[in-house]
């Protein structure tokens, strides 16, 4: 008997067309593109950033700077987690001062993963503007955090999970909702 029940809510030609559509809007929203760094928070928004940044280049001929970002210790809950981190480590090369720097995850949820993101940005630099691209914003934010580039806007209620599935990971471009809640 199943625990859960799971829904797909894009394919792997959504999930394409919605990295292909924050890329353009990037572009859009940011007239110096050379200016521009991006900076995936692991694990799932690290190939978002390498996809983005291929899109960017194929539309603008313009180099872009892609790092990526591990935010282990500085989540707040860091020490209740009961799964030992797999710590990665931040590869951050080059400098981000007066960059407009992008972060990109996968799903933005409750906010606190991108405030981490931002604490540990700090000891890189100052850039100039931080903006956020998710592929998914679920809803339910406990800190106020706003995405400046969404791909999906997903509501989700108690007892649902959004789980992001790619490529380079997973061997799969998928976004399913998974309810715990109602699972029979």
């Amino acid at each position: 008997m199943s625990k859960f029940k799971k829904i797909k809510i894009l394919d792997s030609g959504d999930v394409n067309r919605k990295i292909t559509r924050i890329s353009h809007e990037i572009i859009e929203k940011n007239t110096d593109v050379s200016s521009i760094f991006l900076v995936g928070i692991l694990s799932r928004g690290e190939p978002l950033a390498m996809r983005i940044k291929s899109q960017i280049e194929k539309i603008t001929s313009k180099d872009i700077q892609v790092g990526s970002l591990d935010i282990t210790f500085h989540r707040d809950d860091f020490r209740e987690r009961l799964v030992v981190p797999q710590v990665k480590g931040t590869s951050i090369i080059g400098n981000i001062n007066d960059k407009i720097l992008i972060l990109i995850d996968d799903v933005l949820y409750t906010g606190r993963t991108i405030r981490a993101a931002l604490d540990e940005l700090n000891s890189f630099g100052r850039p100039s503007k931080i903006q956020l691209a998710v592929l998914v914003d679920r809803g339910h934010r406990e800190v106020p955090i706003k995405a400046d580039f969404i791909g999906a806007n997903i509501p989700t209620h108690e007892g649902e999970h959004v789980k992001v599935e790619l490529e380079e990971i997973d061997k799969n471009d998928s976004v399913s909702l998974i309810n715990y809640k109602d699972a029979k």
